[in-house]
């Protein structure tokens, strides 16, 4: 069995060499006869040494010349060739614990993908409580953070990939899809739950509460418009790193 780590970046050169060597580390510590693994990042047309930190990190680099985060993931999936994908994001840190529960249940064979419980990393007063109020929409839902979504790599091919249509939610529409696909064999879809996957909290650090209010209340109010429409989706885009 081979799993394909997948990690899109755009203009990631301050915090990719840490996750890709937390990342290499966590799937040595789980090293075992019975499965291998590879570390495929996509460049997402950076304007920084994104790519050069990522070959120098261990990681094969592929490109993907428009900016948009299901175009970068799907790239990085066309170039892998595991059995199994695992999507994180290159601001996020991949535990040995983490990979030794995925492992397992790779290795039982009844799961067609999923998710983890996830965390952010230090974050202002009054945010604390947001990842708590998403992982109880993951665990109810079966939706798969961004930050760590698996699947089969046939159920990927068969559902297509992540949407490129959408600019952000785009795992929740591939989670959606992924349930489909899940129930007509009979298989779930699950969430990790041994340990948060911890992604940076630097959007909330970043941008003021009122850019983050005017944010929310654009998805809340025109979902469908905001979420095909990267102009809209600047927290997402506009490169603030």
């Amino acid at each position: 069995m081979k799993l394909s780590v997948i990690i899109p970046a755009f203009n990631e050169e301050k915090l990719l060499p840490g996750v890709l060597t937390q990342a290499f580390a966590a799937l040595r510590e789980n090293a075992a006869a019975d499965w291998s693994a590879e570390v495929i990042v996509c460049d997402n047309n950076s304007t920084d040494r994104t790519a050069d930190l990522a070959r120098a990190g261990g990681a094969s680099v592929v490109f993907e010349p428009v900016n948009q985060i299901a175009r970068a993931r799907n790239t990085g999936a066309r170039a892998a060739s595991g059995d199994w994908f695992l999507f994180i994001d290159a601001d996020s840190s991949l535990h040995r614990t983490t990979v030794a529960e995925l492992l397992r249940c790779i290795r039982r064979g009844r799961a067609a993908g999923g998710g983890c419980l996830i965390g952010l990393d230090a974050m202002p007063p009054g945010a604390a409580r947001l990842p708590d109020l998403w992982n109880l929409l993951s665990r109810t839902q079966r939706w798969a953070a961004g930050s760590f979504v698996f699947c089969r790599a046939e159920a990927f091919r068969e559902i297509g990939g992540f949407s490129t249509a959408l600019y952000a939610a785009e795992e929740i529409h591939f989670s959606e899809a992924l349930k489909c696909w899940a129930r007509r064999r009979g298989l779930p879809v699950v969430i990790l739950h041994k340990q948060r996957h911890i992604s940076s909290g630097r959007k909330l650090r970043l941008y003021s509460r009122a850019e983050i209010i005017r944010f929310v209340l654009r998805c809340a109010l025109l979902p469908g418009v905001t979420l095909r429409d990267r102009g809209r989706l600047d927290i997402f885009y506009d490169g603030r790193r």
